[in-house]
């Protein structure tokens, strides 16, 4: 039987984050597969109550996990190696990663309890290995976290470019530039695919470069007249030392505040992507510095309500206050779902009387990302014959395949996770749906699947809130005692002053007393009846349908 080359996303297409994506070697009936990432999305409290992380659902994977070879991280960001703490232990594969990555992922598996030792295989910057059937070379790329990896996976039916995420930045602060060489050679030697980058497509021009945000950091932070705080995100270690330098440059002590900010640093530190850069001071330090000594290197930058940050603006930090005269930096962006809580510390702040900068003004940050001539320049280097949008929503994904058709190239695929995309041999082509796509939900300590009634029913409670009511009634079907009501996340009264409470009572009290009596012996019926009952007189008055329960004890 033919043997196939293909792609199979399972998270990470028509969305940014939850990266999982399969290549598989072999046939219908057995393939070999390879996985490169397994990332995370983060919840919104208001859309997911209670849930914490989002996770790609691996049934297809733990049903392969026989022909699953291994699985490849291209970089250590949360979007591409945040679930496998809590996933990998229903895969048991070998992993493959670079230093920083490896020592960061163990970095943060030691600091959760009961997390599994997991076998990772460090592999140098710029290797070459094999992963079962699967002939894998690394490409540095530039990107906002260091030891960022496009892959070249050279198959029997050619050369594919995983590219991860990536830009051209030729003086990225820290770590190495995207290796164009390397590119370049691919593009001679024969390229199949490139499976892309698609989050900046829609953006014209190039990126701006690492060097040029350390540079307007070093000017505020020189012109700032008091205390300054900088948020960005934990594992951006470039920015980490453009800050570093930029409070050496003018004698400022550079104080850590947040968690997840002293683990990257400490794990930058180890594999040396802070050398030279001076010790940083804890945070109980900071009371005792002067105001224009100071600079604070905050987590909380997406809005998170525990992070540094957050707690600053709602002035509870038991250690770090800011107020009139000090200045916050927020050399980040405001990731699509964060606005209302990144606003809501920007408004905060601003009462306090802090002087807030963001990229709004100020060229304070810059995505990690490739716009459309980095793009257009990536495709001339490596002159693939097929392109696969991957890592955008619905409009990126559309962008980045109409530049790739105006380039030229002979053919572009468009997919969704669960799809099948056969590469080769013969016409590429794609098969809708062909595997289980979904989410899972970490919820607490448990996985839940996406499909589970949980959420749902949590999203009724939240907005209808609860009714309890309790009847006893006898063997002959009459009641033994008063209805117990009870009303949890419910308004008291009713708009002409009527307790709700009293209105539920009423309902189920006349429900039973008006049902003939032999469906009052039946507890089922009478349960429902009572149920419906209650549901729909709350509901007259106050226009929301609470959830009901109620409980018949038969005495």
């Amino acid at each position: 039987m033919q043997q196939d080359l293909v792609f199979a996303p399972l998270g990470g297409v028509g969305e940014i984050g939850m990266n999982l994506s399969l290549y598989g070697l072999g046939n219908d009936r057995r393939r070999n597969w390879l996985a490169v990432d397994l990332g995370v999305s983060f919840a919104s409290e208001e859309h997911l109550p209670g849930v914490d992380l989002i996770f790609p659902d691996i049934r297809f994977l733990i049903k392969e996990r026989k022909n699953l070879a291994g699985i490849v991280l291209t970089h250590a960001h949360e979007d591409h190696f945040g679930a496998l703490i809590d996933l990998w232990p229903k895969l048991k594969v070998p992993i493959y990663a670079t230093p920083f990555t490896a020592a960061l992922l163990e970095s943060k598996r030691v600091a959760e309890p009961g997390a599994p030792e997991m076998p990772v295989n460090i592999v140098p910057l710029g290797s070459r290995f094999t992963v079962g059937a699967f002939d894998i070379e690394l490409v540095s790329v530039a990107h906002s976290i260091p030891e960022s990896n496009a892959l070249i996976l050279r198959t029997p039916h050619g050369n594919v470019l995983h590219t991860g995420d990536w830009k051209i930045d030729p003086t990225p602060v820290i770590g190495l530039p995207t290796d164009e060489a390397k590119l370049r050679k691919l593009g001679e030697e024969g390229a199949l695919a490139i499976v892309g980058d698609s989050t900046n497509a829609v953006r014209e021009g190039r990126s701006p470069s690492e060097k040029d945000v350390a540079q307007t950091l070093r000017e505020l932070i020189a012109a700032a007249p008091a205390r300054v705080a900088v948020t960005t995100f934990a594992s951006n270690v470039a920015r980490i030392r453009a800050v570093a330098d930029a409070a050496r440059a003018v004698g400022r002590e550079v104080v850590v505040v947040g968690r997840s900010m002293e683990r990257v640093i400490g794990v930058a530190r180890e594999t040396g992507y802070l050398d030279g850069v001076q010790p940083f001071r804890g945070t109980d330090t900071y009371g005792y510095l002067p105001p224009d000594k100071v600079v604070a290197l905050c987590t909380g930058s997406q809005g998170e309500p525990r992070a540094a940050l957050s707690r600053i603006a709602r002035d509870d930090h038991p250690e770090v206050t800011l107020g009139k005269g000090d200045t916050v930096i927020f050399s980040s962006r405001t990731i699509p779902g964060n606005e209302k809580e990144v606003g809501g510390v920007v408004n905060g702040l601003i009462n306090q009387n802090i002087t807030v900068i963001t990229d709004r003004t100020h060229l304070v940050h810059v995505s990690g990302h490739p716009r459309r001539a980095e793009l257009e320049e990536l495709i001339g280097w490596v002159k693939p014959q097929i392109l696969v949008p991957v890592h955008g929503e619905a409009l990126h994904l559309s962008e980045h395949a109409a530049l790739g058709r105006k380039l030229g190239i002979k053919h572009v695929l468009r997919c969704r996770n669960g799809d099948v995309v056969t590469l080769a041999p013969g016409a590429p082509s794609v098969a809708i749906g062909e595997l289980p796509a979904g989410r899972m939900y970490k919820d607490g300590k448990l996985l839940i699947s996406g499909e589970s009634a949980t959420i749902s029913e949590r999203r009724r409670l939240s907005f209808g809130g609860m009714v309890f009511v309790a009847l006893a009634v006898t063997d002959k079907g009459v009641l033994a005692a008063d209805p117990e009501i009870e009303l949890q996340g419910i308004p008291e009264h009713a708009a002409n002053g009527e307790l709700l409470s009293d209105i539920a009572y009423n309902a189920a009290l006349d429900t039973v007393e008006n049902m003939p009596k032999q469906r009052r012996r039946d507890p089922d019926m009478v349960a429902e009846a009572v149920r419906r009952a209650v549901r729909a007189s709350i509901a007259m008055h106050w226009g929301k349908k609470p959830v009901c329960h109620v409980h018949v004890l038969t005495v």
